[in-house]
C-alpha cells in the first residue's frame, strides 16, 4: 500500500496548481483504500511477482476518486470522510474538472500497462458505473423505486469497480479464467454488501464514525433499501411520510422516520440482504490459495457486514 500511495503521489502532479490541489486534498482525506488494496490482495493470493498491480491500484482509486468529485457536486454533499468535500472548498466547477483530470489520468495509467484486457476492464467499468450514475439520478424523488432498482444502481455504481479491482487482480497473476470469474463475483459482492452496510449507517450511525451527515440519503430525497422496505412493510401513515420526504427531500420529519425505520425492521432486513451478499463474496473464494491473503479477503468480507463506519 506504500508502493501504491507513492504512485498515487507522483502520478497526481499536474503543471496546474489547482489541480495538484485538489487532487491531493481529496486523496489525503485517507479513506478506507479498499478498492486498491482489492487489487494487491489478489493478484498476491495468486502468486503474482511483478509491480504492475500497484500501478492498476493506483488507477483503481483514481477512478473511485474521480467518482466521488463528481458525486458531491451533484449530491450537493457538504461533508465527506469527516472533512468539507472539495466542492464545498474549492466550488462546483473546479471539482468537476479537476474529476475529469484524475480520470483521464487514470486512462494514461492504464495504458502504460500495455495490456488490452485491463483497458477493456477498466473502460468498461467506467462506463457502467456513469450509467449506474444516471440510474441514481433517475430514481432520485421516486418513491415507487423497486428493490431490483435500487440493487441495480448498487451493482452499477458502487459494486462494479470492486469487481475491476479483484478482476483486475487475479487477471495480472494469470489466473484460469473460472478463477477470474470467481474473482469478479467476489468483488461484485462484496461492493454490494458495502452499499447496503452504508444503507444501514446513513441511519443508525454517527457522523464522526461514517464521515458524512447522518440522514444525507433521505435529505437528498434517495430512495435507498431501508426506505423501500418501510414503504412496503410500514403503516398507510408511515407510507404518506416517507413519500412526501423522498419526493421532497424533506427533512423536517427526518426523527419520525428514524423511528419508523428503527421500528419496522428496515435495518434488520437491510443488514440480511448485506449478510448474504458478504457470504457470497466468501464462497466465491473456496478455490483460492490458503495463505495470508485469503485470510484478508475473508476477514474485509466479514469487516463489511460488522462495521460501523
Amino acid at each position: 500500500m506504500l508502493a501504491v500511495d507513492a504512485t498515487i503521489r507522483a502520478q497526481l502532479h499536474s503543471d496546474v496548481p489547482l489541480v495538484s490541489q485538489i487532487a491531493d486534498y481529496i486523496i489525503s482525506a485517507g479513506g478506507k483504500r479498499i478498492r486498491p488494496a482489492l487489487v494487491l490482495l489478489m493478484a498476491n493470493a495468486w502468486g503474482y511477482r511483478g509491480t504492475d498491480h500497484h500501478k492498476l491500484a493506483a488507477v483503481i482509486e483514481f477512478i473511485h476518486t474521480a467518482t466521488l468529485l463528481h458525486d458531491d457536486v451533484v449530491d450537493e454533499s457538504s461533508l465527506r470522510r469527516g472533512r468539507e468535500t472539495a466542492n464545498a472548498l474549492f466550488g462546483n466547477a473546479a471539482s468537476v474538472l479537476v474529476g475529469d483530470f484524475v480520470y483521464s489520468r487514470a486512462f494514461q495509467m492504464m495504458v502504460s500497462v500495455n495490456n488490452m484486457r485491463v483497458m477493456r476492464i477498466l473502460a468498461d467499468a467506467t462506463n457502467v458505473i456513469a450509467e449506474g450514475e444516471v440510474l441514481q439520478l433517475m430514481n432520485m424523488h421516486d418513491p415507487d423505486v423497486t428493490e431490483e432498482r435500487y440493487l441495480q444502481v448498487i451493482r452499477s455504481k458502487t459494486a462494479k469497480l470492486f469487481e475491476a479491482a479483484t478482476e483486475l487482480g487475479s487477471l495480472i497473476a494469470g489466473a484460469t479464467e473460472d478463477h477470474i470469474n470467481a474473482a469478479a463475483e467476489y468483488g461484485r459482492s462484496l461492493g454490494t454488501a458495502f452499499q447496503l452496510i452504508d444503507d444501514v449507517l446513513d441511519y443508525s450511525g454517527n457522523a464522526h464514525d461514517i464521515g458524512k451527515n447522518v440522514g444525507d440519503d433521505l435529505r437528498e430525497g434517495k430512495p435507498t433499501l431501508p426506505l423501500i422496505y418501510l414503504l412496503q412493510h410500514g403503516t398507510t401513515q408511515e407510507r404518506e411520510l416517507v413519500r412526501n420526504c423522498i419526493e421532497h427531500g424533506d427533512e423536517e420529519h427526518f426523527d419520525d422516520i428514524l423511528n419508523a425505520i428503527t421500528g419496522s425492521g428496515a435495518l434488520e432486513y437491510t443488514r440480511m440482504k448485506a449478510e448474504q451478499a458478504s457470504q457470497r463474496a466468501m464462497s466465491s473464494l473456496d478455490n483460492l490459495p490458503e495463505g495470508d491473503h485469503k485470510t484478508a479477503l475473508m476477514q474485509l468480507a466479514r469487516f463489511a457486514v460488522e462495521r460501523n463506519h
